[in-house]
């Protein structure tokens, strides 16, 4: 009970800092007794399990979106295990992203020239990829407008019309390029990215309220720390009810994309449910823990022949995938399709057992010289909390090993990566990647994927266990 109350606490700070949010939580507090509907404890569970699979998503990203000002490019200005805000975050590029809101007005998008090499990401708040014109390397300037918009555009800008109003803009920049440090210029340019409603670049009376935006906002990294996989996880375990109300809200939300039949028959059957006095809580409550429980099953699950877990739909699902789409946003949030980066998680060794750092000499990974992953821009491994999946603190400050970072090969050409708590004896820094003494997991990212890698026929070697 305590647990509970704390947790409620933690939210109920955490909606009362958004604001607005908080006057839709307070009208949300008590289901309505004015409700005719009636179910069994079937329906209701079965609902509810269909409702949380479906919909997951969307208690992330609206309650993302409520924290900054929209259409503003923001980022962290660094990585570490202070950063919660999105689950498996990586320290191989340098962010600035924009919670788009093109509903009242179109947004401006300045994009600079530069040497440093970076992707654009664009998707909605399921998580769903939409094609762009914008794609690396891109400069200039562009027009984003959303689907109502009937304006007049100016002739300078290249129009890149969205499908949505309300969408999430991410830049990537790659701290290496080729081997060269560039760290420099890709902060350079991601602080030089710029957005502006249309009204101000045209130099017209924009409505009321409206913000004048300009180049990215660069912040520290507390400002995301925030852990919304955390608080997820532990309100569905210990007050489902709760996480339910705060779900339902994200999805009447206006933002979340225009509904299916199907899936507004889901919603509505949902609802009348949840508003009815006669119904049986304990059901929704069983229901919202059962989908967590699909949807965590349904990612750790998804392993191959040596342990690890990838997927090559990655943000173009299949209609009937959207478990598999709710189980990316638990794992490895906003993440790029196969064409821009390949990812492989691993939870347990070659053997099948769970990874741990208990062991003072901890695992191996070796890719044979034929067997290094093809990467146009870079390969990298990173180790994560177990349960958080968030970086894991050390006194190396030390959180991934990379083609960029210079691991040292082997006599016959393969590439050892360590993984321990301390720096094994012998071991060279390069091919270290520090581990927490207990549970954890390590995610290989290919960017730029090349040759197997590409054609989805590479499969990681398995994680050895040392003695």
């Amino acid at each position: 009970m305590q647990n509970r109350k704390s947790i409620r606490l933690v939210t109920a700070v955490f909606l009362v800092s958004l604001g607005g949010a908080a006057n839709a939580w307070a009208q949300n507090q008590a289901p309505s007794d004015d409700s005719t509907a009636k179910s069994s404890g079937g329906d209701v569970f079965e609902t509810t399990v269909e409702y949380v699979k479906y919909f997951y998503p969307l208690w992330f990203t609206y309650y993302q979106t409520l924290f900054g000002t929209p259409n503003l490019l923001v980022g962290p200005d660094k990585i570490s295990p202070v950063y919660h805000y999105v689950v498996a975050i990586n320290d191989d590029t340098l962010y600035v992203s924009s919670y788009l809101d093109l509903s009242v007005e179109p947004l401006v998008l300045t994009i600079p020239d530069t040497t440093a090499r970076y992707s654009v990401l664009i998707l909605d708040h399921y998580g769903d990829i939409v094609p762009s014109v914008i794609k690396a390397p891109a400069t200039g300037t562009f027009v984003l407008y959303g689907p109502g918009f009937n304006g007049t555009l100016p002739t300078g800008p290249t129009p890149v019309p969205l499908p949505l109003n309300y969408m999430t803009l991410i830049f990537r920049v790659d701290k290496f390029k080729d081997g060269v440090d560039m760290t420099s210029e890709a902060d350079k340019f991601r602080r030089s990215v710029s957005s502006q409603p249309l009204c101000l670049y045209q130099g017209q009376t924009c409505p009321q309220d409206t913000p004048s935006l300009g180049p990215a906002h660069i912040v520290p990294e507390a400002v995301f720390a925030f852990p919304f996989k955390t608080l997820a996880d532990s309100l569905i375990a210990t007050d489902p009810i709760f996480f339910l109300r705060m779900l339902q809200i994200a999805v009447q939300s206006p933002k979340t994309p225009p509904m299916s039949p199907e899936v507004q028959a889901l919603s509505n059957n949902f609802n009348a449910l949840f508003a009815s006095g006669t119904s049986n809580r304990s059901e929704f409550a069983r229901g919202a823990q059962a989908a967590h429980a699909a949807i965590v099953n349904r990612y750790l699950n998804h392993t191959g022949a040596t342990n690890w877990i990838t997927y090559t739909n990655i943000g173009v699902w299949e209609p009937d995938e959207f478990v598999q789409r709710s189980s990316i946003t638990q794992f490895i949030q906003y993440a790029n399709n196969h064409d821009a980066a390949a990812y492989y998680h691993a939870f347990k060794d070659g053997d099948g057992l769970s990874l741990n750092g208990t062991n003072p000499s901890g695992y191996v990974l070796t890719f044979p010289a034929d067997q290094i992953p093809a990467a146009d821009r870079f390969w990298s491994l990173t180790a994560y909390t177990p349960e958080a999946i968030e970086l894991v603190p050390n006194t190396a400050n030390k959180y991934l090993v990379a083609s960029y970072t210079g691991p040292q090969p082997n006599k016959d050409g393969s590439i050892s990566i360590y993984m321990a708590r301390q720096l094994p004896p012998g071991v060279n820094m390069a091919n270290w990647l520090p581990i927490p003494p207990g549970p954890f997991n390590v995610m290989l990212r290919v960017y730029g994927p090349l040759g197997s890698v590409k054609d989805n026929t590479y499969v990681p070697p398995a994680i050895v266990k040392l003695p």
